[in-house]
């Protein structure tokens, strides 16, 4: 899309851009302009063409390096007609996205994760015939791009959340978390909010932004003390100008978090529901001198600015490599021949000898990769075999390569079989892919065959620095052989437990599920080679201090361990699976679209469908993610923006959250006024409950599958005889889920340690079949599958008010699919019940006549009244008018109303 398009915003977080909401009017591509007279110009800062940014909001959630990220947008639509806006968001190719959501109004539509064959075979037609269906699509070095596009109503706002999540890396001593900024316009509400939880204890914590002015450096919040790290960045509007009387914004380049853990010992085991993290990262070793070799491409291909960039990058790695270290070059084009044909010492005379060599070689030839290779692993051989003193040094293979092979030996499968057999699992390979063109899956297959990995260097004026950035990362060998050992029968699931080598300023993680009561017996076990000497170590759990450390961890991460487990289980069947073909191919891609399944990942497998969302042929949009690979998946179809052209609910898909509310809802509210609706009727009934503060009472209770909302009593000082609801318990046995709910905080599975959120935060939580919509400073609405769809209102006090206490108030959208045996103060009504009428007669208050009513057999005397429905409006309310039961609903209700006491929440 280009910039005649209108203003778009973009940041980007952990290589990350959000390049969002882009206004657009409906159908016009003219740039918009701020507009309006001098009065107006503050306003007219944030709004394009009638539509304001209102928030951005980046939240960051880092508990023992696994990161949960989570974007939300709001845009207000001020204009008189529909305008258009982008969300476009660029996250980590290593990230999976787990969730996505768009409310609006009272609509809420949530991203559903299905396998991709059955997500795209309703849409596959479409794709064929070219349609826009595709979300996400290849953006970069290091992102992949998601963009939706959206119509908003006149006067109406959208708020878009993504949530995406992936276990950080350590590299050169640090884990860093990038978010580079760029909007291009003023928001009025601009934050930045990094968590960091780390058992282990945080060593060092930093964050800069490059865009700063020295002046305003201090906008940026940073604290860290024991396990907790906290970044806050939150620029005023006047803040974000690049002059005094700007309408833009200073906020373009990097802002970068970097942090450490303390390394106080060898490694540390992490436990918690059944499953564990082992992180190895030893520290005070000395380095191992290295074997090293580097098979370098030149066939003529490589020719021009790669050839340069390339020796450019070998003489700065010449210039690191320590005096002990050996060395040798290997260049193939057609034909593979070497610089010294054996290892040689990395003297001053040997050193300035190889920059000579590496300065005045050429290109030209086919590409003779596996000649190459060959010949590289045969040099690596015969130093070991004539030279016994190199056999503790750490050997590594390093080639650089831009294309396919074409001479010598061509078939790929061969090649790889080929370098398998002389490596023979000895030492790593580590394979650089140079440009595009180059078949990186390939070359990714041929090392992680023999415990390296590949990296693609992008042709650009950097080339040479990712080239050296690199080999920075190999350069420090600390340890060989590196073997995590566990008791036998205590653990099943593990992560790759054995590693060619550990390099300095890096981490080895392990992960797994410790079997049914093995806890007690679990430890871990670290052996390895180190420089002239073996190496070992042994990690035990603390079960207390395990348990103090999910205390401690308060809002952070829920099942971040089980998480970690997950992702990193994910990424190995998936970079296994492009080793082998057939059965076992198909085996690893079943056990890896489970899991993407189990925990909601949207991974090369998966995609996610967004309910209740269509175009006007129908088609909803779906999120996929691209595989690195060199062409696209025939699932993909084409990878385009998807244009959604209203925000409605679809006809054909009934989303619990996308539904409209009922013009008349059930409910209780206030002191506590219960407001029960009769849809045959289209009447309305209510009563009081009068009980002690401390009570619980049962408001939903579904005996069939256990689901269940209880609500405690909360007093007000000033009026002891007024109760309200101040803490309400949702709970679904069968999956194991609860929400604890009060006017200061919303907890997810408290029992468990799960993640606290405040009434200040938008958020879309999701576990298994409930789905959980934090509505700023508002309400949440809980949805249960397609069963029953809750909401609750937040109710907080102002000066002045004749009320001295926050509290909630709860309501039932939809209950229709709740089972016919559901009960409560609520669910009992949830089912058609009947109600007559007669005798309306004026009562002791002339302005509220009594009646009579037949209800469930009784024959009782109720009185015209008002309560208020605050479901739509939580400030002000709607007035309702209904027939009031007295004496805490004695006839209405079934028993009496001490019968609904429970003895806790959940």
């Amino acid at each position: 899309m280009n910039s005649a398009m209108g203003l778009r915003v973009l940041l980007c977080m952990y290589l990350v851009s959000l390049s969002a909401l882009q206004a657009l009017p409906a159908g016009d591509s003219t740039t918009a302009r701020p507009r309006g007279s001098e009065k107006r110009q503050a306003v007219d800062r944030v709004r394009v063409d009638g539509v304001v940014i209102r928030s951005m909001k980046i939240n960051c959630k880092v508990t023992s390096r696994f990161a949960h990220y989570v974007i939300t947008s709001q845009v207000v639509n001020n204009a008189d007609e529909a305008k258009e806006v982008a969300f476009d968001v660029e996250i980590p190719k290593t990230a999976f996205i787990s969730d996505f959501a768009i409310t609006s109004d009272r609509n809420t539509f949530v991203g559903n994760i299905k396998d991709k064959t059955t997500a795209w075979k309703q849409y596959r037609k479409a794709a064929i015939l070219g349609e826009n269906v595709g979300l996400v699509r290849a953006s970069g070095r290091t992102m992949e791009q998601f963009t939706i596009h959206v119509n908003i109503s006149p006067r109406s706002k959208a708020t878009f959340q993504l949530t995406y999540e992936e276990v950080l890396k350590r590299k050169l001593g640090q884990y860093d978390i990038v978010i580079k900024v760029k909007p291009k316009q003023l928001v009025q509400h601009f934050e930045i909010d990094v968590d960091i939880f780390e058992p282990q204890g945080i060593s060092k914590l930093d964050a800069q932004a490059s865009f700063l002015p020295k002046d305003l450096a201090q906008t940026i919040k940073k604290s860290f003390s024991g396990k907790k790290g906290h970044v806050l960045f939150r620029p005023t509007m006047s803040q974000q100008q690049s002059c005094p009387t700007c309408s833009t914004s200073l906020l373009n380049g990097d802002f970068k978090v970097t942090y450490d853990v303390n390394r106080d010992k060898i490694c540390d085991l992490l436990v918690a529901n059944n499953h564990f993290a082992h992180f190895l990262a030893p520290q005070n070793l000395t380095n191992l001198n290295k074997n090293l070799v580097f098979v370098i491409d030149v066939s003529g291909s490589m020719a021009g600015e790669k050839v340069k960039q390339t020796k450019e990058a070998l003489l700065k790695i010449l210039g690191d490599m320590r005096p002990d270290d050996y060395f040798d070059l290997v260049l193939f084009g057609s034909q593979a021949r070497s610089w010294k044909g054996s290892l040689v010492q990395a003297s001053a005379a040997n050193l300035q000898e190889a920059r000579n060599f590496i300065q005045y070689f050429s290109v030209a030839g086919g590409t003779n990769m596996n000649g190459g290779l060959l010949r590289g692993i045969e040099i690596l051989d015969r130093a070991q075999k004539s030279l016994p003193g190199l056999s503790n040094h750490a050997s590594i293979l390093i080639m650089l390569t831009d294309g396919e092979p074409t001479e010598g030996e061509t078939d790929r499968s061969k090649i790889r079989a080929n370098i398998q057999k002389a490596i023979r699992g000895r030492f790593p390979l580590y394979n650089l892919g140079f440009g595009i063109n180059v078949e990186f899956n390939f070359l990714d297959a041929m090392s992680m065959e023999n415990n390296g990995r590949a990296q693609r260097i992008y042709e650009d004026h950097d080339a040479s620095q990712q080239l050296k950035g690199f080999y920075s990362q190999v350069a420090n060998p600390l340890l060989v052989d590196v073997e995590m050992q566990y008791p036998q029968d205590t653990v099943v699931a593990l992560t790759q437990q054995r590693h060619k080598q550990y390099y300095k300023g890096s981490e080895i993680v392990v992960a797994g599920r410790i079997a049914e009561n093995k806890l007690g017996n679990f430890k871990a076990n670290v052996h390895a080679r180190g420089e002239g000497r073996e190496f070992q170590t042994t990690c035990l759990v603390d079960e207390e201090e395990m348990k103090k450390l999910l205390r401690e961890r308060g809002h952070m991460l829920e099942n971040h361990v089980e998480r970690l487990w997950a992702y990193l289980t994910i990424q190995e069947l998936l970079a296994k699976r492009m080793k082998v073909e057939g059965e076992e191919k198909a085996n690893l891609s079943a056990q890896a679209l489970k899991m993407s399944l189990d925990y909601q990942f949207v991974t090369p497998l998966t995609s996610m469908t967004i309910g209740g969302m269509a175009d006007q042929d129908g088609l909803g949009p779906i999120i996929d993610k691209p595989q690195e690979d060199d062409s696209p998946s025939e699932l993909m179809g084409p990878r385009r923006m998807y244009r959604l052209s209203s925000l409605q609910p679809s006809p054909t898909h009934s989303s619990p959250l996308g539904r409209q509310l009922p013009d008349r809802v059930t409910g209780v509210d206030a002191d506590p006024h219960f407001i029960i609706h009769v849809p045959q009727k289209e009447d309305t009934l209510c009563f009081n409950i009068n009980m002690e503060p401390g009570v619980v009472l049962s408001l939903v209770q579904d005996p069939d599958t256990g689901f269940s909302v209880n609500g405690q009593l909360i007093g007000d000082e000033a009026h002891p005889e007024r109760t309200y609801f101040g803490r309400l318990g949702i709970s679904n046995p069968a999956t194991g889920f609860q929400l604890e709910v009060t006017p200061q905080n919303i907890t997810l599975n408290p029992g468990s340690g799960g993640p606290m959120f405040s009434w200040r935060d938008q958020a879309v939580l999701r576990q298994d079949e409930v789905v959980v919509t934090i509505n700023k400073k508002r309400s949440l609405v809980v949805s249960v599958g397609d069963r029953a769809t809750f909401k609750v209102v937040l109710h907080r006090v102002w000066k002045g008010s004749t009320i001295h206490q926050d509290f909630l108030g709860f309501y039932v959208l939809d209950s229709h699919r709740m089972s016919a045996r559901t009960h409560g103060l609520l669910g009992q009504f949830f089912h058609p019940f009947d109600i007559e009428v007669s005798d309306i007669h004026p009562g002791s208050d002339p302005t509220r006549p009594d009646a009579t009513m037949v209800v469930k057999n009784h024959r009782l005397t109720v009185t015209r009244g008002l309560q208020r429905d605050y479901s739509k409006d939580p400030q002000h309310g709607a007035e309702v008018t209904c027939w009031f039961f007295h004496n805490n609903g004695a006839g209405l209700i079934d028993g009496i109303h001490t019968d609904y006491i429970v003895p806790d929440i959940f």
